[in-house]
């Protein structure tokens, strides 16, 4: 069965969102550093870390935790002259930044949450590096909310206010490399209840969420600002967390691929039962790939290492079986190999292949004992790699035969997900006892106008036609806009400047993104009082792109952008028209067309287009 021919609701799909999304705020939420990226090569210095779990106060340790702390890995973090010691855990947070708290209430009432009368924040174990404190600072500051899809009310369960993690930047020989940027960038952090039943509804009620997260005016924009978990799971299934879902249009494709996965995984693990499966024990067999031409088991052999199989007792031809797009049950077994340093398995079901020969697979049956009914599965890799490797796989194929297990997942660019880790537990969180809490007050804040009420106005009171007030409105340059008419901009001006001038530049490769709100804000207000003309707009734009460390008035000296007055007008329209005397003799109106961008050319954009018009119609007319 295609997974476009499932019954959703008959298999009892059950799915939940969680929507994290940077805050653009001035500070961060524990410390008065700036939240603006950096790029790695402006790092001031470097300094390395090793995270282990700590118990809670039960004195537990969570298992997602416990296993990410079994792959021994060196963190490198870059540090900025941005950096501070709250940043790099040499001093204690600071209080929670009242900004962020404020954002995080208005969001609040978008969603019809209700704000908790007193905001604890908590510590959650995080030992993958991503922190330099091994643990992420969270705090819930409201639930209970909803918000209407198509196909009903999904109901908000929780939204938090936390710190973003450090960027990975890279891997490298001893471990991973950290950039210190965006660690401590307040976050919220949306958590519905599993009342999604299809994947059309999961996406149509992120889209929602992310709306009403726009509508603040106050949230990042552009790629890794906002990352989607999706957890998903079926009656007979398990509960899985998809973290990691970059974009909303991949989010019904996540969702049905899930399913597929959860619908195979079954129907496999009840053909096991039927052959009465078994996983054996793990065999060292590198003897039988001496002077083997495999590159990678011979690259293995040659370092030092060896090579460890397992015999999967009945299933033949099913670990090569596809739960995913391009992803099989094989796919699953290698994933938890390489959780351990492992580059991947080798199975039966595919080798013949990689170097590997029909002598060899036939010697390797042979080495386990294993019949034409049963599957091999092996890892080769120097020896404490391979030896963890290969019970990773014994576990996870014993898992096989019985269920599909809860775990988290990471969300890939094909729609399809990968194993990440065990699904976190409670004991992944304690108090944070270097912050005080807060006692949020709700009436201190208003609703923020919705995307979809501030179309409807800007069509109403600036007259913006509803594909420009449209592109505004869910634009990254709405605050921008907002902002500038409010200081006295024409409004029409400033849309067509922000969402088409821009554009146009952008794609004739200006540096559109070195412009800063002030930059933009001062050059329409130049052009809105008339010190430069409108089609001076463009290069003085180009010119600020070019060095950001000019100030608008600065740009148009030096372009020499600045306005002319009517009588300077005239006198280089009456050249162009005396130059052309013969056309205008001959053609008179005719040859308006030709001469105004004539006349444009010779005043530089140094002044207005109606202006220039007049004027030559006034002289064509006294010739003709």
């Amino acid at each position: 069965m295609s997974d476009a021919d499932y019954d959703y609701e008959d298999l009892g799909l059950v799915a939940g969102l969680e929507i994290h999304q940077q805050l653009d705020t001035a500070s961060k939420l524990f410390c008065p550093c700036p939240t603006d990226l950096r790029e790695p090569e402006e790092a001031g210095r470097t300094f390395t870390r090793y995270l282990h779990p700590t118990k809670s106060e039960l004195g537990e340790i969570d298992d997602a935790a416990l296993e990410e702390s079994m792959v021994d890995r060196e963190f490198e973090y870059l540090s900025y002259d941005t950096t501070c010691l709250v940043e790099e855990d040499d001093e204690p947070p600071h209080r929670v930044d009242r900004e962020a708290m404020d954002v995080t209430m208005e969001i609040a009432q978008l969603l019809d949450a209700s704000v908790v009368d007193q905001v604890h924040v908590m510590r959650k174990i995080v030992v993958d590096g991503s922190n330099t404190t091994g643990f992420q600072r969270t705090m819930r500051v409201a639930g209970e909310g909803a918000i209407e899809t198509d196909e009903g009310q999904v109901r908000i369960e929780d939204l938090m206010l936390e710190e973003e993690s450090a960027q990975r930047v890279a891997e490298t020989d001893s471990g991973v490399r950290f950039s210190l940027d965006r660690l401590g960038i307040p976050l919220v952090e949306i958590g519905t209840k599993p009342d999604i039943r299809s994947p059309e509804q999961a996406r149509d009620a992120a889209e929602r969420i992310g709306m009403l997260l726009r509508s603040t005016g106050q949230v990042k924009r552009g790629l890794g600002t906002i990352r989607q978990d999706v957890n998903v799971s079926i009656a007979e299934g398990a509960r899985v967390e998809i973290k990691g879902v970059q974009s909303l249009d991949d989010i019904d494709d996540i969702v049905r691929n899930e399913v597929r996965r959860q619908v195979e995984l079954l129907d496999i693990a009840e053909e096991l039962g039927e052959r009465d499966a078994a996983v054996g024990d793990p065999q060292d067999v590198t003897e039988v790939f001496e002077g083997t031409d495999s590159g990678v088991i011979g690259g293995a052999l040659s370092s030092g290492g060896n090579v460890m199989a397992v015999r999967l007792d009945g299933f033949d031809g099913l670990v090569g079986r596809e739960i995913q797009p391009d992803r099989r049950l094989g796919t699953e077994l290698s994933d938890h190999a390489k959780r351990h340093g492992a580059g991947g398995i080798f199975h039966t079901d595919e080798l013949p292949a990689y170097g590997v020969t029909e002598a060899e697979v036939a010697d390797l049956r042979e080495a386990v004992d294993a019949g034409p009914e049963d599957a091999v599965a092996l890892v080769a890799d120097d020896p404490e790699t391979t030896a963890l490797a290969i019970e990773a796989v014994v576990e996870r194929a014993e898992a096989a035969m019985d269920e599909v297990p809860e775990e988290t997942r990471d969300a890939t660019e094909e729609g399809t997900t990968r194993y990440l880790r065990p699904l976190p537990g409670a004991a992944r969180m304690y108090p944070e006892t270097d912050v005080p809490p807060v006692e949020p007050d709700p009436s201190e804040v208003d609703r923020p106008e919705l995307l979809t009420e501030k179309v409807e106005r800007y069509q109403a009171e600036y007259d913006l036609g509803s594909g420009l007030a449209e592109q505004v409105a869910y634009g990254e340059y709405m605050p921008l806009f907002e902002r500038v008419v409010g200081e006295g901009v024409d409004p029409t001006l400033a849309a067509g400047t922000l969402e088409s001038t821009l554009t146009e530049l952008r794609r004739d490769d200006v540096a559109v993104s070195r412009l800063t709100d002030d930059h933009l804000a001062d050059a329409l207000a130049l052009v809105d009082g008339g010190e430069v003309p409108q089609e001076g707009l463009d290069d003085l734009l180009r010119a600020l792109a070019a060095d950001p460390d000019l100030a608008a008035e600065a740009a148009v000296e030096q372009e020499d952008l600045g306005g002319v007055g009517e009588d300077e007008v005239r006198e280089a329209v009456v050249r162009v028209v005396e130059r052309n005397a013969e056309q205008v003799e001959a053609e008179g109106m005719g040859a308006f067309s030709g001469l105004m961008g004539e006349c444009m050319g010779e005043l530089r954009g140094k002044a207005d287009g109606d202006t220039v018009s007049s004027v030559l119609r006034e002289e064509i007319q006294e010739r003709a």
